[in-house]
């Protein structure tokens, strides 16, 4: 059986992280979306609350239905060997994301022989970054045809209690 991780911040997850998530769903036996804890990143959402969010994401799409979603504790590389994982796939939106994964991917097969699978984004979502969602919703934009609904009224939810 093969097994791939998606793993990301999803802070919070989009229609685009979704479309990778599906299409990798397609390409692997299983498939676990991996929510990673990055210290360098200032979350708007807790950890909790978007593995919440993603798990609603991919409840809600017969596609992703049977998709696993998990707290990724540590290690990208310690989680994959715990949940079996082969492999990592990633979506890419153009050249400076190969540039900022293609290390990472690397380190990961050095670390533990893990291979990272590339994704590209298709044309409709790879404008999408959570960073700019975030900054759309904070000053009152719309994001409802960015993210799914439930990330919608977490994140409009998250700025109003910060504001």
């Amino acid at each position: 059986m093969s097994i791939a991780v998606c793993p990301g911040s999803f802070d919070p997850i989009t229609l685009g992280h979704l479309d990778i998530v599906r299409r990798a769903n397609r390409l692997f036996d299983v498939v676990v979306v991996g929510v990673a804890r990055n210290a360098a990143k200032n979350a708007l959402l807790t950890a909790d609350e978007r593995v919440e969010v993603a798990r609603a994401a991919v409840a809600a799409d017969p596609d992703t239905a049977d998709v696993r979603v998990d707290v990724v504790p540590g290690l990208l590389v310690d989680f994959c060997r715990e949940v079996g994982a082969l492999a990592v796939v990633k979506g890419l939106r153009g050249g400076a994301d190969f540039d900022g994964e293609q290390p990472m991917a690397l380190m990961n097969r050095h670390l533990s022989g893990v291979e990272t699978v590339f994704l590209p984004a298709e044309q409709q979502h790879a404008h999408v970054a959570s960073s700019l969602v975030k900054d759309i919703a904070r000053h009152g934009g719309p994001i409802d045809d960015l993210v799914p609904s439930a990330a919608a009224e977490a994140v409009r939810s998250a700025v109003a209690h910060r504001a």
